[in-house]
């Protein structure tokens, strides 16, 4: 069986897609071969049986031509391509389904799309139309029904993220890491640690997560200014983005990760934690069956309920230390990497 993988970045130094080389590395034990499209090569050391194709953002081509020379590169490789793979898997972005869809099923190679958003757009609507299977982390993550839906899990590297042996801090540390861009609300985290410095209880947070957008950038401008505003300069401290193999270490000796996003979809940064073993805290909806049992979920930006929660983990660090043993588990039972690619290449493969 030989598959093509159509992706963003194949990259172990990006800090939102560095991840995926570990999936790849994955499917690799799946498969004869695997021919990779990304649209940005960086660093990696793949297996022998995989050959990456970069459409080559990492060039900067111009920027009145990007489009243009992306599309035909990425329509000249699948077809140039075509006789290397049997199988296609699209990792998050529509757009390339749309692109090579109808060429892929007139070849009669299946499709399957990887894609976690609550937003359903036109796109992801004809991208849906066009491919076999939609995989995704959970019912909450492709808000669009279909019968086409395969829910697997987050497919999460458990053994990288429990590899490193938690430390109890000395201080309360909350741990955020994500883009900073205003859905994940990273202002409610910086006012629950304000509010619990104002009742004597002293926290530090850490804030992971770059900016590469104008409007990221202007959030992160924000952000820092709400810390100076609130006198927080020596609790809160911006790391920026760092890959997502240095996530474990951060992880390791935190007290508590808290996922203030809004997205509403199940993201691979609330169960990361999860599977170090450490306690989540959560306004996302898709983590309310996940972490409302342990009293660990509040409303979107409920600043007073987030810092009352706080409070409590801080109060009883037992209990804390129970619930991320607990979370650990649920992690390991249901977002495993190595059962969510079994199980995209046993339904890709199926009846062929």
């Amino acid at each position: 069986m030989k598959l093509l993988i159509v992706t963003q970045a194949v990259d172990t130094e990006d800090p939102i897609l560095g991840f995926f080389v570990r999936w790849i590395e994955e499917f690799a034990k799946h498969v004869e071969r695997i021919e990779v499209i990304c649209l940005k090569e960086g660093k990696h050391d793949l297996p022998v049986n995989v050959r990456v194709h970069s459409l080559g953002k990492e060039k900067k081509p111009p920027r009145l031509w990007r489009r243009l020379v992306y599309t035909f590169r990425f329509l000249s490789l699948i077809w140039k391509l075509r006789h290397d793979y049997d199988v296609v898997f699209v990792h998050m972005n529509v757009e390339y389904v749309i692109l090579g869809a109808i060429f892929w099923r007139l070849l009669g190679k299946k499709v399957g799309l990887w894609y976690l958003h609550k937003s359903v757009t036109l796109r992801l609507r004809i991208a849906v139309f066009l491919t076999h299977y939609v995989f995704t982390g959970s019912q909450e993550s492709l808000r669009l029904q279909t019968p086409k839906m395969r829910i697997l899990g987050q497919g999460i590297d458990m053994e990288l993220f429990s590899s490193v042996p938690r430390k109890v801090p000395e201080v309360f540390t909350v741990l955020f890491v994500g883009r900073l861009s205003p859905v994940k609300d990273v202002e409610t985290v910086i006012a629950a640690a304000s509010l619990l410095r104002k009742r004597g209880i002293k926290i530090y947070v850490e804030i992971i997560g770059g900016a590469e957008t104008p409007i990221q950038h202007r959030y992160e401008e924000k952000l820092k200014n709400l810390v100076r505003e609130e006198h927080l300069q020596d609790s809160v401290r911006f790391v920026g983005g760092i890959p997502n193999r240095e996530v474990p270490s951060y992880l390791a000796r935190a007290s508590v990760f808290v996922n203030p996003s809004r997205n509403g979809s199940l993201d691979k940064a609330g169960i990361e934690p999860m599977a170090a073993g450490l306690p989540v805290v959560s306004c996302n909806d898709s983590f309310y069956a996940i972490v409302e049992p342990y009293g660990l979920f509040f409303k979107e930006g409920d600043t007073e309920k987030l810092s009352l929660i706080l409070e409590w983990l801080v109060h009883n660090p037992g209990e804390a230390w129970n619930i991320g043993k607990s979370l650990q588990k649920e992690a390991r039972a249901h977002h495993n990497l190595p059962g969510l690619v079994a199980s995209v290449m046993r339904i890709l493969t199926k009846s062929r």
